[in-house]
């Protein structure tokens, strides 16, 4: 079956071309050429895409009845000429900066990821040794109520992933408690082949009090919301570790805030007049920041955060491109990182 997709295959100089006819300065076409066959125009375009034309704002009229739909939606449709003043090198300085930015963001992720092992299995240890294999510690939704797509409880399926995980491991640890003690292994020795996917979706099962406990730890009362941010923390380093556009990403599964007061460096997103920053990883950026100082009081990390956001994000002013589309708050600069 032939694509819909009429794009045709460009070659480098082709590509070149292109950018130059839509607008874009290209000052240096060799070096140009050579980020082009190195990153690719397609991971590229992900950077200059805010550098594009945006077309008079319009209703798109319902496509099924062809009449006005019953919910106005107004569009910006993204053209293909550049802003003017639209340089190739502005769109290599961005893809730069968030490539320092992935890297500092997984830094914490890794510190972040680790305690929450050693808090989950020292936790859930204390009750039981086969924690993760026991109903009792999770919530009725989470460990009875069966799928109607699966066929399986939500920790039927955790446990599936979880015992892939064993099973594709190679770490000799393993092989030595499965050698020696056998199958099921105890919580402190199966919570290390654990990615942060699986710790998130386990928290998330917990009940409540337990959730409770666990998230007081880090200084936030209501575990539901402490689940809001692994959960969203998830998928920030999914984002991180595909080596995917991250400093002005959409996030979808925004993280619930605790009350006013309790972690004051997310005050500034409360409120909807603030519901377009939670949109923004900037919030989650806070989020690692909180949790790096409950995790090691002497961090620097904050500071590094700041510090790459006030010297490494490039001049881009004169294509509309600045940190707010990254979400900062208001007060972000005058905070104590």
């Amino acid at each position: 079956m032939a694509s819909r997709n009429g794009k045709p295959w460009l070659s480098v100089d082709d590509q070149l071309v292109q950018l130059v006819d839509r607008g874009m300065a290209i000052s240096d076409p060799a070096k140009a050429r050579d980020y082009l066959e190195r990153i690719g125009y397609y991971r590229l375009s992900g950077y200059w895409y805010d550098m594009r034309v945006r077309d008079v704002p319009f209703s798109p009229l319902d496509p099924k009845t062809g009449s006005k739909p019953k919910k106005v939606v107004i569009e910006r449709p993204v053209l293909d000429a550049f802003k003017p003043g639209t340089r190739f090198q502005d769109a290599v300085d961005l893809y730069v900066f968030d490539k320092k930015l992935r890297l500092l963001t997984m830094d914490a992720l890794e510190r972040i990821e680790i305690a929450l092992r050693v808090d989950l299995s020292h936790c859930l240890g204390k009750v039981d040794r086969f924690a993760y294999m026991n109903p009792a510690i999770f919530h009725n939704t989470f460990a009875s109520d069966v799928s109607l797509d699966s066929g399986l409880t939500k920790h039927h399926e955790w446990l599936v992933k979880h015992a892939k995980l064993i099973n594709r491991s190679r770490e000799e640890f393993i092989k030595h408690n499965k050698q020696k003690y056998g199958l099921p292994l105890p919580i402190w020795v199966a919570c290390e082949v654990w990615d942060f996917g699986c710790m998130s979706t386990l928290f998330a099962g917990l009940t409540t009090e337990m959730q409770d406990n666990i998230a007081a730890a880090y200084g936030v009362s209501d575990g539901r919301v402490f689940a809001s941010w692994l959960r969203s923390l998830n998928y920030l380093r999914n984002v991180c570790a595909h080596h995917s556009r991250l400093w002005n990403r959409n996030v979808v599964d925004q993280p619930k805030l605790p009350v006013v007061g309790e972690v004051p460096a997310l005050d500034g997103f409360q409120g909807n007049p603030n519901a377009s920053l939670r949109a923004r990883p900037f919030v989650l950026l806070c989020i690692c920041q909180h949790l790096m100082t409950v995790i090691n009081p002497s961090s620097g990390w904050g500071q590094r955060l700041v510090s790459l956001l006030q010297q490494d994000f490039p001049d881009l002013r004169h294509v509309g491109l600045t940190l707010h589309g990254m979400g900062v708050d208001a007060s972000w600069e005058q905070r104590v990182w």
